[in-house]
């Protein structure tokens, strides 16, 4: 007897219109940016806004790989990815950068810590016909290896201008 049942293998933040993309790691001081901002919109986010909006802290080392899920069953339609850049702007400055202002550094490695993120968003997007753009802060210090919880005043101030960036673009204001 044959009871094969076909599942779709589908991770449920790509079956959402927006997915909001938060690259960093909370244990190295400003890094972990992102995901502060992911952790307000949580709270503010209204339940309907929670049906077509997905959230996704997929930390320093899985952006990359939550990106090469998107296929054609993905249901995505933008992405946003909040990370800290080195722009050399004044700490806690936010940045929102476009395909046209991201690095596209050449990919020669199989390693995922070498996997060049900007690279893999413009694929992925391009190929899928996704809108992207990166709400970028500019980090004050990365305290990788040491661990230190938290950002500093620039870059934790800034973290409520992101959300509000953030909210405003997908509740259309």
């Amino acid at each position: 007897m044959n009871n094969e049942t076909e599942f779709d293998l589908t991770p449920s933040y790509l079956l959402k219109e927006t997915l909001i993309l938060a690259c960093g790691n909370i244990l190295f001081a400003d890094d972990g940016f992102s995901v502060h901002v992911i952790e307000k919109l949580q709270d503010l986010l209204s339940n309907e806004e929670k049906e077509r909006i997905a959230l996704v802290d997929a930390g320093a080392g899985a952006p990359q790989q939550v990106l090469t899920l998107i296929d054609e069953n993905s249901k995505v339609k933008e992405i946003i990815v909040v990370d800290v850049i080195d722009y050399g702007l004044e700490p806690g400055t936010i940045k929102i950068l476009k395909k046209e202002d991201l690095p596209n550094p050449e990919h020669t490695k199989v390693d995922s810590h070498d996997w060049p993120l900007s690279t893999t968003l413009n694929r992925i997007c391009t190929e899928n016909n996704i809108k992207y753009k990166v709400i970028g802060c500019q980090a004050k210090y990365v305290s990788e290896p040491d661990v230190v919880l938290e950002l500093c005043e620039e870059v934790e101030n800034a973290v409520d201008e992101a959300v509000d960036m953030i909210l405003a673009d997908i509740r259309g204001n």
